[in-house]
């Protein structure tokens, strides 16, 4: 499946910033958004593919910073690269601890806000493929039986078939065949792929 296109979201009361950040990202072939208000962007919806968000600290109503804080309550998951003519070190601490890829001063060095935009779309496409990843994961485990859920969390706890036969009060051939349904639904080959996926899931204690 073909991964949705990058976009660069741009948020600022400023239409003549809003021209200029435009030309500069279509001119590396990014596609951009420009929206004139935070307001106006939340409106606008969840991106469809890997995204970062180009956000001015000062506008009117909705702020920069309360823009970012409104997407982290909503659950929306975006790097934001700050600008702003106005820079404090309160307010570039406050974007930081709140996640933000970066925070410039303008006028903005362009190169170096390629730079940072480039960091933050790679950060994105990570997390959406780690989302997804988990996303199915979650999915094979939901497709294991109760019974095998509960082999699975001794295996990945590092009982042998043996040890976890008596604890489970069957048979040490019963469990070798739960053992290997886990792994087939998990689509594992290998303990050690069943411990990494286990990990992914915070699947460490025999009761899962």
């Amino acid at each position: 499946m073909k991964e949705a296109e990058s976009t660069v979201f741009v948020v600022d009361d400023d239409p003549s910033v809003r021209a200029s950040l435009g030309r500069l990202f279509k001119s590396v072939g990014l596609a951009v958004e420009a929206f004139a208000s935070g307001r106006e962007f939340l409106e606008r919806g969840p991106a469809e593919g890997p995204a970062c968000l180009v956000l001015d600290v000062r506008m009117p109503e909705l702020s920069g910073l309360d823009l970012q804080e409104e997407l982290s309550r909503s659950g929306v998951a975006i790097p934001v690269v700050f600008i702003t003519g106005h820079g404090s070190v309160s307010a570039s601490v406050r974007a930081m601890k709140a996640g933000a890829a970066d925070f410039l001063e303008k006028p903005v060095d362009e190169q170096q806000l390629l730079d940072v935009v480039y960091y933050a779309l790679e950060k994105d496409r990570r997390a959406r493929r780690e989302r997804d990843e988990i996303a199915e994961l979650r999915g094979s485990l939901a497709s294991l039986t109760p019974r095998e859920r509960e082999v699975l969390g001794h295996v990945v706890a590092g009982r042998p078939n043996k040890q976890i036969a008596a604890e489970l009060g069957t048979s040490e051939k019963t469990v070798k065949v739960h053992r290997a349904r886990v792994m087939e639904k998990m689509k594992v080959a290998s303990l050690a792929e069943l411990a990494r996926l286990a990990e992914k899931l915070h699947l460490s204690r025999p009761e899962v």
